[in-house]
């Protein structure tokens, strides 16, 4: 990820927060914990901690983590567990994940990035395991309102998942923005699923 998506976050963290820690997303959230097979579920970019906070209210063991120190802070208060600090290209895990949430977070990646984290993440989830994880709908790969994007139709990314070993699309929706006055645009949601070896 580069320096200045970072750099936006950690000086827009506090109205981060504020448009989206109370954004009602429980059917993705709950399409997400039906799909898993096991307990254990790293929130991978987890921004103002809405989503780690849900599955712990659910029963689920979490590991969340995310790239910006300032949403490491306000997401730790909000949860009441510690948010490890860490960049995407730092996850490390092995077999350890029933499922991995990435929820509008590695978008932020290019496309050679993302086929490293992708791989980082299949060998991080158990055999079985799911990620889920979303993109803005589209084609556009660059800068947009000081952050980078990497945007993806279906068609896109069904043919740049196809380089990925162990990792199948296993279910793809697309929903409109669940923010107030967000209503237009359009979003990539897919489940993954970590296929045998």
């Amino acid at each position: 990820m580069n320096n200045k998506t970072l750099d936006y976050y950690n000086q827009n963290a506090d109205q981060f927060v504020k448009g989206t820690v109370s954004v009602d997303f429980k059917k993705t959230q709950d399409r997400f914990l039906e799909a898993l097979s096991g307990k254990r579920i790293l929130d991978f970019g987890c921004g103002s901690g809405r989503d780690t906070k849900y599955f712990i209210e659910a029963g689920f063991e979490v590991v969340a983590t995310d790239g910006s120190e300032e949403l490491c802070k306000s997401a730790s208060e909000y949860t009441g567990i510690t948010v490890k600090q860490m960049l995407f290209g730092e996850l490390e895990d092995i077999d350890r994940y029933a499922g991995i949430w990435a929820c509008s977070s590695i978008l932020h990646l290019s496309k050679r990035e993302l086929i490293d984290v992708f791989e980082r993440m299949t060998r991080a989830l158990c055999q079985n395991g799911i990620i889920y994880t979303s993109f803005k709908y589209g084609t556009f790969e660059g800068e947009r309102n000081g952050r980078f994007f990497t945007d993806f139709t279906i068609e896109n990314f069904k043919n740049f998942i196809k380089d990925i070993r162990n990792l199948s699309i296993e279910d793809f929706w697309i929903t409109g923005d669940v923010r107030p006055g967000r209503e237009k645009e359009q979003w990539l949601n897919l489940i993954l699923r970590k296929t045998n070896l």
